[in-house]
């Protein structure tokens, strides 16, 4: 038996006519960061020379050259451009002389074509490591090189060995540990680090310690799961070095982005500099906060006001970042590395750190992606209590971890929200399988679904995710251990009732390579388990962070809207499905209080029949469904009355239902005797801006492909006109209805299984449809 919980959602309609024009800087949103970065890229290219080059320094050839390419490169410039090819010609003919220089351009090789360039890769770390100073007091630093090391080699140093290291090249364990070495006795008591030892902290200099010494030990760590003769052993109890910890909370205390914080005047000394390492101490710690600061929002608001409104160059105060071919790379590093799209957050919960037993096991997945994926990617650690909704969705994915027995309920509100904004959560048992964990687990689950039909049942043998990217192979020791909450017309809670993130910490750069075969096995399952979970839930297209800095609707969005006209749609109940996609209108509402239309809203739950009287107070009524339904012959007679009497009907097929489809068709016209449905051409008013909206003459259809019973998933995305019918009644449409999915899409949820629209077309039809209806 299908059951419906009711809920009726009523839109308010405010303010369609513009706002009052912004007399100060622009908003600061995703189209105001990407142009930022847009132009800073046009200036570089420009101001390159016929030889490939830019202003170097004097005795440090090829220096600014390096930086000015590896700006280019992190900001989506194809290695294949020809500023870039020209560049590499030049900075290929380079043989290492000074650190800056040499870790600059390893880092360019590494980033551009690594296979090409591997010899010269390697031949620049073996350079590096016999220039590391190995004796006396500065043991473990660089220098230009010489023997008086200091801060800033050092950092620039670790920073190629780390490029290097990640595209294959062999970094000795012994040059990680003097490193590693000298960091931790140079810090200062406060936790901060000088450009030399003892010297007072700065931010640029501790923003390079905590790279550095996060990027040395993640080399050397024995970690947090090993292999020893031939088993692994998952948990291994760890003591937590508080070298970074120290250093973030200097740097929490200390932060701004309007200067380099240290001693006095040392504000606008390396400012620019200081912020390139501000994005590498966030990204590399997970860090999305020092302090209460929003590093990469108020670091990016900084950039974009502080950009030469002409030129469309950076410079900083002093030095050598008065030079705009070294400010302007390094405003662009931050802008363009920073938004690097977060893959999921790790939450922190309960006393103690069982949340964290394997610490890089969310690092390490993120790198399996980022090869799978070719692409940049990041991830977050954050804590739930201190979150709000909003912070959440930075991550289209919550990542739950432990082995006790968690107290979670009190987050069931908060993940709910999240849930029913398109967040998906992806829970695994760690250090050996725990009823307790899977206990608390539950408790959690039906805190956050009241509604019985929302529980854990174990993953179906036909989900997408045993083949989402790639085949979970049946003799997979995961298989029957995956359990599932589908919500609507998707999954968005999946546990795993066998370590994962065990393996996922074993899987580091030149050490996988060294376990026995089972191991390497065990350790390819679960990359392959946590890669079609991703994949699953993000439909590849995980966002870049400049979309979280969209402007929020004013506070007053709901508050005001009572004294102004109230425009209600709405949802019929029915037997087919009714609420498959539970937060399909609400979030198309919430988007049209959000978007460029502008309209205000306010949700109430209630589902109404369609016989129902009510049904005539309300202008527009939605429906979706993805099973057949059948209305009774007094729904059929009121529904007829109410589409006559100028009502409208939106209705589509969650995930191209064939079922639904054909249980529509006959119902409406067992309803509208005499009318059929017609399809709607593109170029009516309806799919147009005459009202106000969205021009979708072209809109975006993604289409599931055949594939083999042993074959990953794929989908084909195409631009092609809008496939809508509907029914006039007089010179209007009385009924809009899609074959294809809306509802999966405006969930926020982009299952690669599904045919329908982009989440960003389907939000645009229904808000056409809504203006529609409003000026008819």
């Amino acid at each position: 038996m299908n059951y419906c919980r009711r809920a009726t959602l009523v839109a308010l309609l405010l303010a369609l006519l513009p706002g009052p024009t912004r007399a100060a800087e622009p908003p600061l949103d995703a189209a105001t960061v990407l142009s930022t970065i847009d132009r800073g890229v046009a200036y570089l290219k420009q101001a390159q020379s016929s030889k490939g080059r830019w202003d170097e320094l004097p005795t440090y050839a090829g220096g600014t050259t390096a930086l000015c390419t590896l700006a280019l490169l992190d900001a989506g410039v194809e290695p294949s451009d020809p500023v870039i090819t020209k560049a590499l010609a030049y900075l290929r003919t380079l043989e290492p002389e000074k650190t800056y220089v040499t870790a600059l351009q390893t880092m360019v090789l590494a980033t551009a074509d690594p296979d090409r360039d591997r010899i010269l890769i390697q031949r620049n770390v073996e350079w590096l490591e016999a220039n590391q100073i190995k004796e006396g007091d500065k043991s473990g630093a660089w220098s230009y090189p010489g023997a008086s090391g200091d801060n800033s080699n050092a950092q620039f140093a670790l920073l190629g060995l780390y490029e290097a290291q990640r595209v294959g090249a062999v970094v000795q364990d012994d040059t990680w540990r003097r490193a590693l070495d000298y960091w931790r006795r140079t810090q200062n008591p406060d936790g901060s680090w000088g450009y030399l030892p003892g010297w007072p902290g700065s931010g640029s200099m501790t923003c390079a310690g905590i790279g550095a010494v996060e990027i040395a030990s993640a080399a050397i760590d024995e970690g947090d799961a090993r292999v020893v003769g031939g088993v692994v052993q998952c948990c291994v109890p760890h003591e937590r070095n508080d070298s970074i910890d120290r250093a973030v909370a200097w740097l929490s205390t200390q932060f701004s982005v309007r200067r380099n914080p240290g001693p006095a005047g040392m504000g606008q000394q390396f400012h620019l500099y200081y912020l390139y390492g501000v994005e590498r101490a966030g990204r590399l710690t997970a860090n999305r906060f020092f302090g209460d600061h929003d590093w990469y929002r108020e670091g990016t608001g900084y950039l974009v006001d502080a950009q030469d409104p002409l030129s469309h160059y950076w410079v900083g105060g002093m030095h050598q970042e008065s030079n705009p071919h070294i400010g302007s790379p390094l405003a662009l590093l931050f802008l363009a590395k920073g938004r690097w799209p977060t893959l999921m957050a790790k939450l922190k919960h309960g006393p103690g750190d069982d949340w964290d037993n394997h610490r890089r096991d969310a690092m390490h997945l993120t790198r399996e992606v980022e090869k799978a994926w070719k692409m940049p990617l990041t991830y977050q650690v954050i804590d739930p209590q201190k979150a709000e909704v909003e912070d959440l969705l930075q991550a289209p994915v919550l990542y739950l971890s432990g082995s006790k027995t968690p107290d979670l309920t009190a987050l069931a509100p908060k993940l709910r929200d999240y849930v029913d904004r398109g967040g998906f959560i992806f829970i695994e048992s760690c250090c050996g399988e725990s009823r307790g964990w899977r206990t608390g687990v539950e408790r959690l689950v039906e805190a956050m679904f009241p509604e019985p039909e929302y529980r854990l049942r174990q993953l179906r043998p036909a989900h997408p995710l045993w083949k989402m990217e790639r085949i979970v192979r049946p003799e997979s020791e995961y298989v029957g251990k995956l359990w599932a909450v589908e919500y609507g017309c998707r999954t968005c809670v999946v546990m795993c009732d066998a370590d994962l993130s065990c393996y996922w910490e074993l899987d580091r750069p030149g050490r996988a390579e060294k376990y026995p075969a089972k191991v390497r096995e065990r350790i390819e399952d679960a990359a392959t388990i946590g890669l079609n979970v991703l994949a699953y839930a993000t439909g590849r297209e995980p966002k870049g962070k400049e979309q979280s800095l969209e402007l929020a609707p004013p506070p007053d969005a709901i508050s005001d809207a009572g004294d102004r006209g109230v425009f209600q749609v709405a949802k019929l109940s029915h037997g087919g499905g009714c609420d498959d996609a539970p937060g399909a209108l609400a979030n198309l509402l919430r988007a049209a209080a959000q978007g460029d239309t502008k309209l205000r809203v306010e949700v109430l739950d209630e589902l109404i029949s369609a016989g129902d009287a009510r049904l005539f107070e309300r202008p527009m009524a939605f429906m979706h469904g993805r099973h057949t339904f059948r209305f009774t012959a007094a729904e059929r007679r009121n529904l007829k009355q109410y589409l006559e009497r100028g009502g409208t009907l939106l209705a589509d097929s969650i995930c191209a239902s064939n079922e639904f489809t054909a249980a529509f068709r006959k119902e409406i016209a067992a309803a509208l005797p005499g009318a059929s449905l017609e399809r709607i051409p593109a170029d009516d008013p309806l799919l147009t801006r005459d009202f106000g909206g969205y021009s979708l003459e072209r809109v975006e259809l993604r289409d599931p492909q055949p594939v083999g019973d042993n074959e990953p998933l794929a989908a084909k995305n195409k631009r092609v006109e809008p496939q809508l019918e509907g029914i006039r009644i007089g010179d209007r449409w009385a009924v809009v209805f899609s074959q294809y999915d809306l509802s999966c899409a405006l969930e926020q949820h982009v299952a690669i299984e599904c045919r329908g629209y982009s989440k960003e077309d389907a939000a645009r039809i229904g808000l056409n449809v809504m203006l529609y209806v409003i000026n008819q």
